[in-house]
């Protein structure tokens, strides 16, 4: 199912795409805009990528980690294989103890402010650093972080 999505949303790798062997690596990005959700920004770049490519914004579920949502999800493989910027949002331990996304809490869903504002501002810089398609932005996510995709 996941596979069939990604061939439908992001096409067979796009013109001009050829992957390349996996050096990149999960990176951590700070100086995104004012972070008013206080969020941490990772983001894989898989090498070679070209200007013009969809960015997949993937928020994990509550307990995990950017990195331990990729780990088990498998997200930076899919960016090598169909060629596409990925952004993992992480929640911080002092915003929610279980590091859940706060998809609950007014301050943090409204648009223009906390959470989801520091979210757009990681969209922004990664479309900005990139040239990704603002045509083809994606938010997919595991339970808070699923929930939290409703907001943004």
């Amino acid at each position: 199912m996941l596979l069939a999505l990604l061939v439908a949303l992001l096409g067979a790798g796009g013109p001009g795409f050829v992957p390349e062997a996996r050096a990149a690596t999960l990176t951590e990005v700070t100086g995104f805009g004012t972070n008013p959700g206080n969020l941490r920004m990772f983001r894989y770049v898989p090498d070679g990528l070209p200007a013009g490519r969809p960015l997949v914004v993937a928020m994990h579920g509550c307990t995990q980690s950017a990195a331990a949502y990729d780990a088990e999800t498998g997200w930076t493989k899919w960016a090598d294989q169909w060629g596409f910027a990925l952004l993992l949002p992480q929640q911080q331990s002092g915003n929610n103890l279980n590091s859940c996304f706060n998809w609950f809490e007014s301050g943090d869903i409204r648009r223009g402010a906390g959470e989801a504002l520091s979210v757009k501002q990681m969209t922004d810089r990664m479309k900005s650093d990139l040239g990704s398609d603002s045509a083809r932005v994606y938010a997919t996510g595991l339970s808070a972080g699923a929930a939290m995709t409703n907001v943004v």
